[in-house]
């Protein structure tokens, strides 16, 4: 997979309509960021089928730019919803060994979440395209450096607590990229129709992301 620029920003999505989905992925694009995550809500079942038409959605309008794909999938029957829907990968918080080795052999990138070494050579091993170390916001960039000490083959992705103000951090402490999600669904800028904003947010994103 091409990363944006020199590291990768993946925008997070988390519990909106598909409609609001394209308007922020729109907004994304402008800034600079071509990765699209829409995740599952585990505790509302009746919402995936919104998960599954957001993914379409940005498929159908920015498919020659965008690359998207499913969050927090943590079932099979999530992963064949991802797949039906168009997603290119598939991005969990955590490892399971037999999702990783199915969704890989379906064609897909996975992105698990792992914290541990020990979880990270297993999501590695299983066919993991990308590590995503999560929730490393709590932990900071210097558990990133002792981790990937050891592990400096494995292409990790911080994730949980990543913004503008500190994605440089996590570079410079060897991870390839970041998920980010609260920074880039600001829910005033949103129902303020404020997509400028948001844009501006991802520009920012990007161009700290690049050193």
């Amino acid at each position: 997979m091409e990363e944006s620029g020199n590291n990768m920003i993946v925008a997070i999505i988390r519990g909106f309509e598909p409609d609001t989905c394209l308007r922020l992925t729109e907004a994304y694009v402008k800034g600079g960021i071509d990765m699209v995550e829409v995740t599952f809500n585990q505790k509302s079942p009746e919402t995936w089928k919104d998960t599954a038409a957001a993914i379409k959605a940005i498929k159908s309008s920015f498919g020659d730019v965008v690359k998207v794909g499913a969050g927090t999938v943590l079932t099979e029957e999530q992963l064949m919803i991802c797949e039906d829907a168009g997603g290119e990968y598939m991005v969990t918080p955590n490892v399971n060994v037999e999702l990783i080795k199915k969704c890989v052999a379906d064609g897909l990138m996975a992105m698990p979440g792992a914290l541990t070494p020990s979880e990270a050579v297993a999501a590695w091993n299983a066919g993991a395209s990308y590590v995503k170390l999560f929730p490393i916001g709590v932990l900071g960039p210097e558990y990133v450096k002792a981790v990937m000490a050891p592990l400096s083959h494995i292409p990790f992705l911080a994730v949980g607590g990543i913004g503008p103000d500190n994605v440089a951090d996590y570079i410079k402490a060897g991870c390839v990229g970041a998920g980010v999600g609260g920074n880039l669904t600001n829910k005033e800028w949103i129902a303020n129709g404020e997509w400028d904003k948001i844009t501006a947010t991802a520009a920012q994103l990007v161009k700290n992301s690049k050193i």
